[in-house]
């Protein structure tokens, strides 16, 4: 499907499909502890990457790990506080690149996960492995923790493009490393988060987030050729089809926020799409969900489509409504 090929029932997963929702996974984290120690370990993270699988049937298997495997990896300390959020250091707000030393080794648990649920997986259901965009993932390493408006890593993009560029530039090369890693191992399709691309300005949009994700594309096909890449700019609304041709990518994400129908009117023809089901509609569940679910098929009878949330599924998502979605797209009832 990702290269081009339109399935009469498009195929099905969901974004965070691993995870908080399911009380297998909370029996399991409640066991290991925090979420990095579940994370590294290749036996558990295995084991939850695989859970959704088993309950639904899922067409595609993603991951289980997270986008600050990259800084990890790059040399800064990552923590995940109960309640707190992840939080990286030395913040790159006041702190040099330079300073960090690079850790690669911090990637091996994650290619041996990978490994392991190839070994598990079904025959038939994708295996899809992933990474942060550069500037979302930067966003965090500059800042050293989340944030609403990313206003710390946008006005250091603005006030030292050079240092800023640095950064993005380091993210750029440990990603092609790390997803070739992941594909070695037994993924066969990588997606791009880049969950907080709408907060920048056209002109920073191009610079931070098309022209580092068209580098990652390019280097990643010349180590993984014929590997497809799903690219996922949360946020970037009208500036999509941009996106689409100047990244290079064989699929893009759409999120909530993107009207289905003008997608597939504005990005290019033939472009694979994944989406956009409100995780709120999967929330409230009933005919809120049966309705959401049908706009969204209606609008791509005519294009490759992955059905999929317009962002990660929450964690009071009740087990029943996901039922009912797998039915509403597989059974069109």
């Amino acid at each position: 499907m990702l290269k081009g090929e339109r399935l009469a029932t498009p195929p099905l997963w969901l974004m965070r499909q691993a995870g908080r929702y399911l009380p297998e996974y909370r029996e399991l984290r409640a066991q290991k502890g925090g979420f990095l120690a579940l994370a590294t370990d290749p036996e558990a993270a295995a084991e939850v990457t695989l859970q959704p699988i088993r309950r639904f049937g899922f067409d595609g298997a993603i991951l289980f790990s997270d986008i600050l495997m990259v800084p990890w990896a790059l040399g800064q300390d990552l923590s995940f506080g109960a309640g707190e959020g992840p939080r990286l250091a030395p913040a790159l707000v006041d702190h040099a690149l330079n300073a960090l030393t690079r850790a690669p080794e911090r990637l091996e648990p994650v290619y041996a996960t990978v490994a392991r649920v190839k070994a598990q997986l079904p025959p038939q259901t994708g295996f899809l492995g992933f990474a942060g965009s550069p500037w979302t993932v930067a966003t965090y390493m500059v800042a050293g923790q989340g944030s609403k408006d990313q206003g710390e890593t946008r006005r250091f993009a603005y006030a030292d493009p050079a240092g800023f560029g640095a950064v993005i530039d380091a993210i750029v090369a440990m990603t092609i490393d790390y997803l070739a890693g992941q594909v070695e191992n037994g993924v066969e399709a990588v997606q791009l988060f880049d969950s907080w691309a709408g907060s920048l300005s056209p002109a920073q949009f191009e610079r931070w987030v098309i022209a580092p994700n068209a580098a990652i594309v390019e280097g990643f096909r010349a180590r993984c050729p014929g590997v497809p890449v799903i690219g996922f700019p949360k946020g970037a609304g009208g500036k999509l089809p941009a996106y689409a041709r100047e990244t290079g990518v064989d699929a893009v994400g759409l999120d909530e926020t993107v009207d289905p129908v003008w997608a597939d009117t504005y990005l290019p023809e033939g472009l694979p799409v994944q989406g956009n089901l409100d995780p709120l509609a999967l929330i409230a569940g009933g005919e809120a969900l049966d309705g959401a679910v049908d706009r969204i098929l209606a609008a791509f009878t005519e294009r490759p489509h992955i059905f999929n949330l317009g962002h990660g599924i929450l964690p009071d998502t009740p087990i029943a409504h996901v039922e009912r979605l797998i039915a509403r797209v597989r059974n069109n009832r």
